[in-house]
């Protein structure tokens, strides 16, 4: 086995997992500290899911001899950013994360559950993400109204080495963030000095609590966005690179490593999408059988980050928080463009997908239960009657 490493799948795992990691940690600490998590214990979180994601990474590639790519759900984050605080704060959204970790686990393991969210029509589903992200793909032109010296070098770093490498685009403006960070912001007196204790890995145990407010308007929506755009694509992205193995065991293996990050602010981990198309590609080795490495190497890094979580999430408090939702922002038009273009191509369901798409942009809350929820609702009623009065 330690005859199939090399340079080059070594590489393709840095370069995974710093993408990865550096395109969408943002979305995480946002979302996070939007659903009522403190500084330490989005930091936590930050720390648990990466942890979770790179350990689950390795022990499936070593199992499966698979680039088994693992990632946190980055829509996911995106919905908990645009859901709110919820009553009764950060201790219910980590029930949700549980319940939403444990419906997973259970649609990995019992196939009428995975059948019922394959029968969530996809128009819909893309609908709903693509609601979910349109608050967050505004950051970065209210972070250039909010101050152009700061907003612009971040937005230009993006559009500009786009233009060359997509892959780096979103890393390219996290760095014009870092240098915009340390040679644009003034800092009170006395908020670097203690930066050296945050060295020390966040750990934050939070005792969870269940509600129905937090079932219907957190987990419901999070275990629909993580498998519908991440569980599932996964699969597909490792089949069109010919490995083929039974979903449902690795949708079991995610549900695990997020319900054991849960409790320490972790929202979800699931199968990588584009990650995993850098791992499962020719760039990772020559031969298919060896690029497992490659995923292996990407989750040793992920684990590192996520030791360094505490740091990076204290040096990110610096900035005014309109600026790293620009870095996130930005990191989610991609994911914006395909999800809206997916939920508009069919004419059929084109209205329903209109209305999914408005409630849940609106981002309005009714008994606590955020507005992916509502959207998902009034868009599916609409699609159910139109096609219920075409087959008529």
């Amino acid at each position: 086995m330690l005859r199939d490493i090399s340079a080059q799948n070594f590489f393709m795992g840095f370069l995974a997992a710093f993408v990865g990691a550096a395109s969408s940690f943002a979305v995480v600490l946002q979302g996070l500290a939007a659903v009522g998590a403190t500084p330490f214990e989005a930091a936590s979180g930050l720390m648990a899911v990466s942890i979770s994601m790179g350990i689950c990474a390795i022990v499936l590639s070593l199992k499966t001899r698979m680039p088994i790519s693992i990632a946190w759900s980055t829509p996911g984050a995106a919905l908990l950013a645009t859901s709110g605080a919820i009553e009764g704060g950060f201790p219910v959204a980590v029930g949700a994360f549980i319940v939403s970790a444990i419906l997973i686990i259970i649609c990995g393991i019992w196939k009428p559950l995975g059948k019922a969210v394959a029968a969530i029509p996809a128009p819909l589903a893309n609908a709903m993400l693509a609601g979910v992200l349109l608050g967050l793909c505004l950051a970065p032109i209210q972070a250039v109204a909010f101050s152009p010296l700061l907003g612009l070098p971040i937005v230009l770093a993006w559009l500009i080495v786009g233009r060359f490498n997509r892959l780096f685009a979103v890393p390219a403006a996290l760095a014009a963030f870092v240098l915009v960070l340390a040679f644009g912001v003034s800092f009170p007196n006395g908020a670097v000095d203690g930066l050296n204790l945050s060295l020390v890995p966040p750990v934050e145990f939070v005792v969870p609590e269940f509600t129905l407010a937090g079932l219907v308007g957190i987990a419901l929506p999070l275990f629909i966005v993580t498998m519908a755009s991440q569980n599932i694509p996964g699969t597909a992205v490792l089949r069109a690179h010919n490995y083929n193995t039974a979903p449902g065991p690795l949708f079991a293996a995610t549900g695990i490593f997020s319900l054991l990050s849960a409790p320490f602010g972790g929202h979800a981990v699931n199968l990588a999408a584009i990650t995993a198309a850098m791992c499962a590609g020719e760039d990772a080795h020559p031969d298919p059988k060896k690029r497992y490495w490659a995923a292996i190497f990407a989750g040793m890094f992920y684990v590192l980050f996520g030791l360094l979580a505490g740091i990076i999430t204290a040096l990110v408090s610096l900035a005014p928080s309109i600026l790293i939702e620009a870095v996130a922002g930005l990191a989610l038009i991609g994911a914006f463009s395909s999800s809206a273009v997916a939920a508009f191509r069919d004419e059929n369901s084109r209205e329903a997908a209109a209305v999914t798409f408005l409630v849940t942009a609106a981002g309005l809350s009714f008994y606590g239960i955020s507005g992916a929820f509502w959207g998902l609702l009034a868009g599916g009623l609409l699609y159910y009657l139109t096609h219920l009065r075409t087959k008529k």
